[in-house]
């Protein structure tokens, strides 16, 4: 019907890839900037990018606070539209808004205070340690587009317009490949140039998130004149939004531990932390397509959760799986075929060629499984279940993978094996696999199955209500 939201009445898997390939697409570009960045990087030294390297938790704890916080907005805000409350929409909105600040602020503090003695703690080498507290020291400081940008992105996905996201995350992707090489070489600023150029081209595409949002977005209407913070509102985001910020934040944790494992018992030391990060930079190139079909799905489920429609809730969250596994399964078969080559564009030497290779080859054979995971985990955030994904991907990240990798580091080191820590990652997803599934079924038990297959029509409610 004319004036009907497209989340409602779309056919399912055209309206996945109608909302999702936009996001897929800016999420490629971004994953593209992640490598073009640390290729620049590479360029300077080594240790340049072992600084970025390690650095890459305290960043990554930032992206977990701002997509995390999004994931309760987006989630209330989905179900507000889908029950035709749009006055509750635009203040969930509003509420968003006023989190992503508070965000920049601690994070700005604790970049500016802490970011040296967070170095230290992963490294002994004087010159990665100053490398990567000025890098923290900028991006941190200067996060006010990085959070200003992930909120006002997620509002526009949230309503339907993730071809206007998509035009946003490009923006500040590729202003910030443009101005890359200007600081790092033209002006001879190496690690300090490539965060400032991050921070530009973060606050490029959050002043265009915001326009949009301002101009385009008809199904919001952002006040912040009189605002006062909604407290209850904010309770409320956060019980869904808390436990996704808890779930990616375990994986700066995770990335910190495995770093310290690295350094301390790999022969190579700091090289294959190096080439862990390295690693992290790959792996974004084929996990984002994932992360794209999945920021697409909640919107879909959230709104139809409110709209009480079962049948399509069920069938995005199948497709979606089916499409997770299969861009992941193409990732493996990279993986597997080229790790040398893809190794070689960060300017790798030898020694990271013999760390890089076998690492690349070895964990890609987890990512098959970890497609069901991430599409189930995303049906858990829509219906308000978050702290299953939490809880899944602590048991994944730190009561499997990191002890399992210790040990199998330990005894690497002692049988003259260095090749065996990667194990870890294959070992780890099948627990976490087998616990995902056990949690959707429990959920399907409990809620989706007391759903109406269908939702009512139009008349039907107005008869009922």
């Amino acid at each position: 019907m004319p004036g009907e939201n497209k989340l409602g009445v779309m056919p399912i898997s055209r309206l996945i890839w109608n909302m999702s390939l936009p996001i897929i697409a800016s999420m490629l570009v971004q994953a593209l900037y992640n490598i073009v960045d640390s290729v620049f990087v590479s360029w300077v030294s080594e240790a340049s990018l072992t600084a970025v390297s390690l650095a890459f938790p305290a960043q990554n704890l930032m992206i977990s606070l701002g997509a995390g916080t999004a994931v309760g907005v987006n989630a209330l805000m989905g179900r507000a539209l889908g029950a035709g409350e749009r006055e509750r929409a635009n203040r969930v909105a509003v509420n968003g808004l006023f989190l992503a600040l508070v965000a920049f602020v601690l994070c700005s503090v604790l970049g500016l205070t802490c970011a040296e003695a967070f170095l230290r703690s992963q490294t002994k080498v004087e010159e990665i340690v100053q490398m990567g507290a000025q890098y923290l020291n900028i991006v941190m400081g200067c996060s006010f587009g990085l959070f200003g940008q992930i909120m006002l992105e997620r509002l526009l996905q949230g309503t339907g317009r993730s071809l206007l996201s998509m035009y946003t995350q490009g923006l500040g992707a590729i202003i910030n490949i443009i101005l890359d090489p200007v600081f790092i070489f033209v002006l001879g600023l190496g690690v300090t140039g490539a965060a400032i150029a991050t921070v530009i081209g973060q606050i490029c595409g959050m002043l265009l998130a915001a326009y949009f949002n301002i101009r385009k977005n008809h199904d919001l209407t952002l006040r912040v004149r009189g605002f006062r913070p909604d407290w209850r509102l904010i309770g409320s985001i956060y019980a869904i939004g808390l436990p996704s910020v808890i779930m990616m934040a375990i994986g700066s944790v995770m990335t910190f531990l495995m770093n310290k494992i690295l350094i301390v018992y790999h022969s190579a030391h700091e090289t294959a932390a190096t080439a862990f990060g390295i690693y992290f930079k790959l792996n974004s190139f084929v996990f984002m397509p994932v992360f794209g079909l999945n920021n697409g799905v909640v919107p879909i489920v959230a709104y139809n959760y409110g709209a009480q429609n079962r049948s399509r809730m069920m069938e995005t969250i199948k497709r979606s799986a089916v499409y997770a596994s299969l861009i992941l399964l193409a990732g493996t078969v990279l993986f597997l075929s080229v790790p040398g080559t893809l190794l070689k564009i960060f300017d790798a030497s030898d020694t990271m060629l013999a760390v890089g290779i076998p690492a690349l080859r070895i964990i890609s054979l987890s990512f098959c499984m970890a497609g069901a995971c991430i599409a189930l985990g995303g049906s858990f955030q829509a219906l308000g279940k978050s702290t299953y994904s939490m809880v899944i991907s602590f048991i994944r990240q730190l009561v499997f993978l990191i002890p399992i990798a210790y040990v199998l580091a330990r005894y690497g080191q002692a049988v003259g094996n260095d090749h065996l820590v990667w194990w870890c990652y294959p070992m780890a997803e099948v627990a976490s696999l087998l616990v995902t599934l056990v949690f959707f079924r429990r959920l399907y038990r409990t809620l989706i199955s007391r759903i109406p297959e269908h939702a009512a029509s139009g008349r039907e409610k107005s008869l009922l209500g």
